[in-house]
């Protein structure tokens, strides 16, 4: 029987490399026998980039071979699915933690200045003409949704998809988003002589989080009536950690065999996409548009007719979805950065580094309002809406790779070591940064009532943000769609809907509107819902409205209670009258109480159902 001399020599004779590498590691060489040629060859990697740090507690041979194995495997994992190998990877880190260090401004060089775009007044002319273009154009169109965390954040340890985006019907944040698309998919078709078969396509980026819960959820509810066929999932990998400025990799904690990782950032759906073949297949199939969009803005879909009605009208190869922003509010700005060289791009920049930027380059009052009460730089809420054809051939150049950064949290002022361990990360909206100043791209401001209310934080979280901004909590996200779906009953349909109360759950003080919801199918637009309202309608800021089904129409309506109209199917249902009974009510629950369910203690409220009417 060969030693394991012989063995060894044998096996680096094959690789053609000397022993000079290995001499520095006694733990690694002492167990090269029982390595592949492969594995061998990505620990001359990992030696020959700074890694000999990972082997200092290795086993001597035939100890513990199953974790030497297993390391390899997720070494040779997270080589593969990182686009340029893990020695790009180190080389990046060490570049990207230099900068950190020497505090290197990222924007060093450029100029900030108001890029173009489009400011929409919802209900006037000019709104509800891009909003019939863009349902025109939905035809056209493929969705991507970026789900790849889970609730923990908010108190709430499912997949944030899961989520019950309001209470009256606990439809949670997927159903709302796949019926909304379905609506533009009907909608859609019933623009084009003769109807039309399109299915618009759905790809959900997930990750080894919310994989297996993502399918199951959707397994479990048919799909939410889309066909299985429709919708795609893409699951993006972790990335190594980093110890020090050194891009040492993290050694796990709980196992010295195995490399600490954390997700790379919903940048990666770029790569996914682009590696997938669903792009080149889109484009083939005639489509022209991709919209990305996150997991739990419950409004978002209320926005999109319009947005993608200026993409088509202003032909923007990048359009983002973007909101008032008052100066120095903890939301990104998108502003047009021109270099001292002539480079330019319209990008998101954080509101952390915005105000320096402008400070810097001549703005001494930095980030402030204008005439308007507003920053003149919107806010950016990472949603964008890419023209296809333009898209691929970015990506063909790059494979979908997106400018990183690191963000070490350093233990003092001397940036020598981390509290924890860091890593790289990349992020959807920063995919302009490296395309051509040829390219149109532009954004499409909209009221935040209309358009944004993120589910991000915690009850206690909440409490503690300062009066006046945005909680962005389970009860403020539930809120804003009732009051969105207030105004535009107001502004399309001429209903004489209450104002609202104002209350406080757990420390948040929030508007309390009629509590009305309904199905996507019902009102995309702001002419359908017109025309499904008539006569003197009016809801009292007690009631509660929800409605099911496509074909109803309000006339006449006087509402002190609550109303669920559910027809059987889509059956065209009247409905009119004086509606009073005690309706729904409103109970406040104590975030803390742990007998209560998650998904309603982190809204600190619960729907007490006394009685409704219920038309079917």
């Amino acid at each position: 029987m060969a030693s394991v001399v012989e063995l060894t020599t044998d096996n680096l004779s094959k690789l053609d490399i000397n022993e000079d590498w290995i001499s520095s590691v006694p733990n690694l060489h002492k167990n090269l026998s029982i390595l592949s040629l492969e594995q061998i060859e990505l620990a001359r990697m990992l030696v020959e980039t700074g890694q000999s740090h990972l082997f200092q507690s290795w086993a001597e041979p035939g100890v513990e071979d199953e974790g030497k194995i297993s390391f390899f495997e997720q070494v040779a994992h997270l080589n593969n699915s990182y686009p340029r190998g893990l020695t790009s990877y180190i080389k990046t880190a060490r570049e990207l933690l230099a900068d950190s260090k020497a505090g290197k401004n990222p924007f060093d060089g450029f100029t900030p200045s108001v890029p173009t775009g489009e400011v929409l007044t919802y209900g006037d002319d000019n709104f509800i003409n891009l909003e019939e273009i863009g349902i025109r154009e939905a035809q056209n169109a493929a969705f991507a949704l970026v789900a790849g965390g889970l609730g923990e954040r908010l108190g709430y340890n499912g997949i944030k998809l899961a989520l019950p985006s309001e209470s009256t019907t606990g439809i949670c944040f997927l159903q709302n988003y796949i019926e909304s698309i379905l609506a533009l998919q009907d909608a859609s078709c019933r623009l084009v002589k003769g109807g039309c078969q399109i299915q618009i396509p759905l790809v959900i980026m997930t990750s080894d989080d919310t994989h297996a819960r993502t399918v199951e959820l959707l397994e479990s509810n048919a799909y939410f009536g889309m066909k299985p066929s429709q919708v795609k999932l893409l699951k993006q990998e972790k990335v190594a950690c980093l110890d020090d400025n050194d891009a040492r990799l993290a050694v796990d904690p709980k196992n010295k065999y195995r490399i600490q990782t954390k997700p790379h950032g919903h940048g990666d759906v770029h790569s996914l996409l682009y590696s997938s073949g669903l792009l080149n297949a889109w484009q083939d199939a005639g489509l022209r548009w991709v919209l990305f969009f996150q997991d739990t803005n419950g409004l978002l879909f209320k926005a999109i007719p319009a947005a993608l009605g200026v993409s088509a009208t202003k032909q923007y190869h990048v359009n983002s979805l973007a909101v008032p922003r008052k100066a120095k509010e903890a939301i990104g700005g998108i502003a047009k950065l021109t270099h001292a060289d002539g480079r330019t791009m319209v990008i998101n920049v954080e509101y952390n580094q915005l105000d320096p930027l402008l400070r810097a380059t001549g703005h001494h009052d930095g980030d402030v309002n204008c005439e308007t009460g507003y920053s003149p730089f919107p806010g950016n809420i990472n949603q964008l809406i890419l023209e296809l054809g333009p898209y691929i051939k970015e990506l063909s150049k790059t494979g979908g790779a997106i400018k990183e950064f690191v963000n070490p949290k350093y233990k003092d002022s001397s940036k020598t070591s981390f509290k924890s361990s860091t890593r790289l990360e990349c992020m959807m909206q920063d995919y302009p940064k490296t395309l051509p100043p040829s390219a149109r791209v532009g954004f499409t401001v909209m009221d935040t009532w209309l358009a944004y209310a993120p589910v991000k934080n915690n009850p206690e979280d909440a409490a503690k943000v300062p009066k006046g901004n945005p909680y962005h909590s389970a009860t403020s996200g539930e809120m804003a769609i009732y009051k969105a779906n207030s105004l535009i009953l107001r502004k399309a349909g001429g209903v004489q809907v209450d104002d609202p109360v104002r209350e406080v759950f757990n420390g948040q003080e929030v508007e309390v509107w009629p509590r009305i919801t309904w199905k996507p199918k019902w009102g995309l637009t702001f002419s359908e819902i017109k025309r499904k309202i008539s006569g003197n309608c009016s809801i009292s800021q007690r009631s509660t409205l929800v409605i099911k089904g496509q074909n109803i129409f309000l006339e006449d309506l006087s509402l002190d209670g609550a109303l669920v109209v559910n027809p059987v199917e889509d059956e065209e249902v009247k409905v009119g009258g004086v509606v009073q009974n005690k309706g729904w009510i409103l109970e406040k629950v104590d975030y803390k109480d742990t007998s209560v369910p998650e998904e309603v203690r982190i809204r600190c409220f619960r729907i007490n159902k006394v009685e409704q009417l219920e038309k079917k």
